[in-house]
């Protein structure tokens, strides 16, 4: 049997080597991603955007009957920066587009329906069969634990297909993940989004047509939508992604608290993390999907959040610990509603959950009633059993304070409307 390799720690933020992304340690024991976190304390970005603005410049509609450029959105807070700086400081006419992913929350809908509006632009809708979309959620929770493989591919192919669709090659992203998480490239290479690192890391290797392999149920017109387009279209059109935060000192808190004051943009309370800003547009990202992660990585989203707030200094790497420690074994909210609208029962769900824990970071210690002792990453960290109370968790949650405008006033269904705010 292959021995398991062991996972060494950052000693600054809380990431270790074995990161699903990849990351390295140099010889103080400080992560790349922490590394290249540094540049943002190091560069010129004032130069760095002067850059992006020539790039763009040469994008511009020479006539204005075409859109300069497309941005990629949904009812997420990173989707407002995007176009606030797309639009207002980089003078560009921009074509929103986004993926439905059908586990839309009335908050996430309600963002994107005020992102149109007070940033007056087009927005284009795709909205996928659903059937088409529960057909492949059940094939790719049961073979590879996720649930949000549609929502990564349509969110990564729709625009790129629109580009060509419409004639217009720029595409613009907001963060880099690979950058941001684990220092993958420096901000000084400009990393362009591309097929291959949305084979490798988006979509988890698995391309559409890899979906219709074996004893699969699906079919060509269940997968051709999220199918990336061909070379020889994306050549022909030239079409090019590129990121912002390549160009700007990226910091998904101060630009959201921006959005919030200037554009309303609407935050909830989550249960599994202190972050009140990311993905609150989805019912399933930081629940069913933040258990999966947990389960196959060891970690979950709130060490995400724990190490970006270490890395921009507003958060000691003892309390960023015990953060994550309060969140990550909270129980998931609304996976009700994902069973009714996915068709299947709970005996099911926990199956196919309890199928795809990591034997490294998970211990099966009775078979019969199905009780498991976990050993991730934080386990790894600080094994001794550690419960933290309120007041605690509070006076560092003060300290670094996120805003939570509203709470979910539908939360017994999904919101399918595409079209505006119902």
């Amino acid at each position: 049997m292959k021995k398991q390799q062991e996972s060494i720690f950052c000693k600054k933020c809380l990431y270790s080597t074995s990161h699903p992304l990849g990351l390295v340690l140099d010889s103080n024991g400080i992560c790349t991603g922490c590394r290249v976190h540094e540049e943002k304390y190091e560069l010129d970005w004032k130069y760095r955007f002067e850059i992006l603005k020539k790039i763009t410049k040469e994008y511009k509609s020479k006539n204005q009957k075409n859109y300069d450029c497309i941005i990629p959105v949904s009812g997420g807070a990173e989707s407002y920066w995007v176009v606030h700086v797309v639009k207002n400081l980089l003078g560009l006419n921009p074509l929103l587009v986004t993926y439905n992913k059908y586990y839309n929350t009335d908050i996430g809908i309600w963002n994107l329906a005020n992102l149109r509006i007070k940033f007056d632009c087009d927005i284009l809708f795709q909205n996928v069969d659903p059937r088409k979309v529960k057909k492949i959620t059940k094939q790719t929770f049961r073979e590879f634990g996720s649930l949000y493989w549609h929502c990564i591919a349509g969110q990564t192919n729709f625009p790129v297909q629109t580009a060509i669709d419409f004639k217009v090659p720029l595409i613009i992203w907001g963060g880099h993940q690979g950058v941001e998480q684990v220092g993958m490239f420096s901000h000084l290479h400009e990393v362009e989004m591309s097929r291959r690192y949305r084979k490798d890391h988006d979509i988890m290797s698995i391309e559409a047509d890899n979906l219709l392999s074996g004893e699969s149920t699906l079919n060509e017109d269940d997968i051709w939508q999220y199918r990336y387009p061909e070379d020889h279209d994306l050549n022909k059109i030239g079409v090019r992604g590129i990121y912002l935060s390549n160009f700007l000192p990226w910091d998904p808190k101060v630009q959201d608290e921006k959005m919030i004051k200037q554009y309303n943009f609407r935050t909830t309370k989550l249960s599994r993390t202190f972050d009140t800003y990311e993905h609150v547009d989805c019912f399933n990202y930081m629940n069913v999907h933040d258990l999966l992660k947990l389960n196959k990585h060891g970690f979950s989203k709130v060490t995400d959040h724990a190490c970006r707030e270490i890395r921009h200094k507003r958060i000691t790497r003892i309390d960023a610990e015990k953060l994550v420690k309060h969140y990550e074994q909270k129980e998931i909210e609304y996976s009700d509603i994902f069973l009714e609208w996915l068709g299947i029962d709970k005996t099911v769900f926990t199956f196919l959950l309890d199928r795809h824990k990591n034997n490294k970071y998970w211990e099966l210690l009775d078979w019969d009633t199905k009780e498991w002792k976990f050993k991730g990453l934080s386990y790894l960290r600080r094994p001794k059993k550690e419960t933290f109370n309120n007041k605690t968790i509070n006076l560092i949650e003060k300290k670094n304070k996120f805003i939570s405008t509203h709470k979910y006033r539908n939360d017994k269904n999904y919101i399918t409307i595409g079209r505006g705010y119902p």
